[in-house]
């Protein structure tokens, strides 16, 4: 049977836009909206050269809501040219972030970053699996010759996990399409040298080259099948289009995308060494969009001769260097070409770098002094560390990040790397700091300048934490906490929320330990705290 085919003109697939769909008006003029002021402004105990404070050390004082939480925007900035419907980043450790964790971190509109705790070819590997997830027009898929067998296609599905493979004559791209090869296909044949040639479907649908996602999509629902081959003029491959795809668009309309070809964005960390540059080239190859430089103290000649590296060779990839906690190492940076900061230096739950180290800087303090000097080049920062609830989330942004970075919150969901084990009738799963003597061993001491096999400093420790469940219910979670902060706030967006922190309007007031175990639960006998 002839292939059907569908034609349109080509155009981009539907991105929903988290722009605010209304425009409410306060009832109130902006003179009386900030008539009375109470409490301080950030920059009253922020600016302080003296005294540094944690989240915990403040509290928000509330504004005037004349907005509904569904108009409140989460986007914000990762780096100076890439946005992000969550601003939510998975941070580079081994027990938190691998191609699951990053694949449903950009589903939910946010983005994960995979550490580098592993060899050239793991970390590479992560990355491509997280760029080929969703892809829309699938330009470079898998593909196989009537020649090969089951046993290729088999190994094609164990490695990338999906099945659906497009049959040309040379085995390649741009040759004549001659069937496809799917899961029916071959879950009932014993042989598995079996040539493809012989059990290969050969009556295919096919659209195109040249057609809209919108048609191709159609074309799937009409004809109910899994994988829809774009071919040419001459019925050669040019790409593919999944059904699983249109599930995807559907179901996570405001996920994390390039712009170039609607792929899920992947994040990926790599040291300051020469030898660095080699994994560097291997990522960017695999589709690379965010490369996070991933030291301790990014305060170094080895970080900025990276940044330098990196702007001259691939000028079209964003970089975020740290970490940093002052402006002077701030502006370091910024001026050798970083995109984007990390702000924190032990503040980490699993962290003991300010104890070992006697360096470093409460994390609020750290994010409004780094952010304040970041915002005069336009350059968006992450605050990383000392985030253990969307309260955190919150305070982190009103300190002036444009994202916050997590590990702890994230590490024992299921998406997260590891094994789940039991102890004392918990299940938990491993969590480690990146500077703690198992993750040294394995590679990250790097990270720390502490390459000596013989005398390694810990700064980081070993520990467990309890099983959270799954990142897809506990970021909507996230997601919503943070829009109803914003609405008791009297803010719509993460912009607006700076512009109140810089001019003043958004006020402040500092706690003392009694008024911090005040606004945290206490008086009671037993009480369960479920987070989502």
């Amino acid at each position: 049977m002839a292939p059907t085919t569908a034609h349109m003109g080509a155009n981009g697939a539907h991105v929903a836009d988290d722009t605010m769909k209304k425009q409410p008006k306060p009832e109130f003029s902006p003179e009386d909206l900030f008539k009375y002021q109470d409490g301080a402004a950030a920059a009253d105990f922020l600016d302080s050269g003296i005294l540094g404070y944690t989240y915990s050390d403040f509290v928000m004082l509330p504004g005037h809501i004349y907005f509904g939480v569904e108009n409140v925007s989460t986007t914000s900035r990762i780096s100076r040219n890439i946005s992000l419907s969550l601003p939510l980043v998975s941070s580079p450790m081994d027990t938190v972030t691998e191609s699951e964790m990053a694949i449903n971190m950009a589903l939910q509109g946010g983005i994960g970053i995979i550490h580098y705790n592993n060899s050239i070819r793991e970390q590479k590997r992560e990355v491509d699996r997280v760029k080929r997830y969703e892809n829309g027009f699938i330009t470079d898929p898998k593909t196989l010759s009537p020649k090969h067998t089951i046993r290729d296609a088999l190994e094609i599905k164990n490695r990338y996990g999906f099945m659906g493979i497009p049959i040309t004559e040379s085995g390649g791209m741009n040759s004549k399409l001659v069937g496809i090869v799917t899961n029916r296909d071959v879950e009932f044949i014993r042989d598995k040298d079996t040539p493809l040639s012989d059990i290969m479907t050969t009556e295919l649908q096919t659209a195109t080259e040249g057609c809209s996602l919108e048609l191709a999509y159609t074309v799937l629902k009409e004809c109910k099948k899994g994988k829809l081959p774009i071919v040419n003029n001459a019925g050669e491959l040019v790409g593919l289009v999944a059904r699983t795809d249109i599930l995807k668009n559907r179901d996570f309309p405001e996920s994390s995308k390039d712009k170039a070809r609607k792929r899920l964005l992947s994040g990926a960390s790599i040291g300051t060494r020469p030898e660095d540059r080699e994994r560097l080239a291997a990522l960017v190859e695999v589709g690379l969009d965010v490369l996070v430089l991933d030291s301790s103290q990014g305060d170094s000649v080895f970080q900025l001769d990276m940044i330098r590296y990196v702007k001259e060779k691939y000028p079209h990839l964003e970089v975020v260097a740290g970490n940093v906690v002052t402006q002077n190492q701030a502006y370091h940076l910024i001026k050798a070409g970083a995109d984007g900061l990390r702000i924190g230096m032990g503040s980490g739950s699993i962290c003991t770098t300010q104890e070992v180290m006697a360096c470093g800087r409460a994390q609020a303090t750290a994010v409004y002094r780094v952010s304040k000097l970041a915002k005069e080049f336009n350059v968006p920062c992450i605050a990383d560390g000392g985030v253990s609830s969307s309260g955190h989330i919150i305070k982190g942004l009103a300190c002036g990040a444009s994202c916050v970075m997590m590990g702890s919150m994230l590490a024992g969901t299921e998406e997260s790397p590891g094994e789940y084990f039991y102890k004392d009738g918990v299940r938990l799963k491993k969590y480690r700091g990146m500077g703690s003597v198992d993750a040294m061993k394995k590679g990250s001491s790097v990270r720390y300048f502490s390459e000596d096999d013989r005398i390694r400093v810990a700064q980081g420790v070993s520990g467990a934490v309890a099983d959270k469940g799954s990142v897809k219910r506990f970021l909507p979670y996230l997601r919503m906490g943070v829009k109803h902060g914003f609405q008791d706030l009297g803010v719509r967006s993460i912009p607006e929320l700076h512009e109140q922190v810089y001019d003043g309007r958004l006020r402040f007031q500092v706690r003392t330990p009694a008024a911090q175990l005040e606004g945290n639960v206490h008086s009671l006998f037993t009480y369960e705290k479920s987070t989502h």
